[in-house]
């Protein structure tokens, strides 16, 4: 195995091992149960990805509740945080920094496998402020699931001050603050 083969190895095992899954060494992009069958990670063609709930807040916060529903027919298995970006209406990338970790909504689940059954959603939270300084106009935010190399951009239309955005690890559900 080759290094960073290894590394990715190492995290999927300890993650495994904290919700209770025996893992065996598979082929990359999949996670092998006890069982013996191999979970494909998800990929971007694999999930629906949109707003399940768009969040409002308080001083000038916004946000909402991502949802990355398996459209496949097999079962397939997600890892960590979300990778964002803004568009503008053109669909051209926008200056973005993405924030990992806990959210003004929620609380970060922390960096965990979830198993998507056929039309079971993972949800991740997301947030930022716009009260319109250094904003961006964004238009369209664009997703990337954890370990995937594609995105999906999706409608935001607001303004993201100085491009930042928080973000939530996946997780079935995440923790919302109440």
């Amino acid at each position: 195995m080759t290094r960073m083969t290894v590394k990715s190895a190492l995290r999927i095992a300890g993650a495994a091992a904290a919700v209770g899954i025996a893992l065996t060494a598979a082929a990359p992009g999949t996670v092998q149960a006890a069982a013996g069958r191999g979970t494909p990670t998800c990929g971007t063609d694999d999930l629906r990805i949109s707003f399940a709930e768009r969040l409002g807040g308080g001083m000038n916060h916004a946000g909402g509740t991502l949802e990355l529903k398996n459209a496949t027919g097999h079962t397939c298995a997600l890892r960590g945080y979300p990778g964002l970006g803004l568009e503008d209406g053109g669909h051209r990338a926008l200056s973005t920094r993405t924030v990992r970790g806990s959210t003004w909504y929620a609380d970060d689940p922390g960096n965990h496998l979830v198993l998507l059954e056929p039309g079971q959603a993972a949800q991740a939270n997301v947030a930022w402020t716009h009260t319109g300084t250094e904003a961006r106009a964004g238009s369209y935010l664009r997703v990337t699931p954890p370990a995937a190399r594609s995105y999906r951009a999706i409608p935001l239309n607001d303004a993201v001050d100085f491009g930042e955005l928080h973000v939530t690890a996946v997780a079935h559900r995440v923790p919302v603050r109440g």
